[in-house]
């Protein structure tokens, strides 16, 4: 089972920052983080650079929403791929999708209970 982490706080702070858009932004930060994640399994191992830098990305879109175990994932795959280890992050990329798809519906549990 995937252990999913979501930081309310984070959450939050964004609805605070960004009032009557939070929910539209929230469900373009969903889609971003399926995006990301798809194309971070689709270069890894093939296109270092390109990984690197989805895995980058989802990172820090997850992290500024509170997706705070997708993030590390994001961050072992990042750094792993930086290091040279590609064994590593092929291996923490087995846990990504499961982090996307777990993280999209506890946003999703979050926002209806609001």
């Amino acid at each position: 089972m995937t252990d999913i982490t979501i930081d309310t706080s984070a959450l939050e702070n964004m609805k605070s920052l960004l009032g009557e858009q939070f929910a539209d932004t929230l469900d373009f930060c969903c889609a971003e983080f399926e995006r990301l994640g798809s194309e971070v399994m689709a270069t890894i191992g093939k296109d270092k650079e390109a990984a690197i830098r989805h895995s980058h990305s989802l990172k820090s879109n997850a992290a500024q929403f509170g997706a705070s175990s997708l993030a590390d994932v994001s961050r072992t795959i990042e750094l792993s791929l930086v290091d040279d280890d590609l064994a590593k992050a092929i291996d923490a990329s087995a846990n990504l999708m499961p982090q996307v798809e777990g993280s999209q519906t506890k946003f999703k549990q979050w926002l209806d209970a609001q």
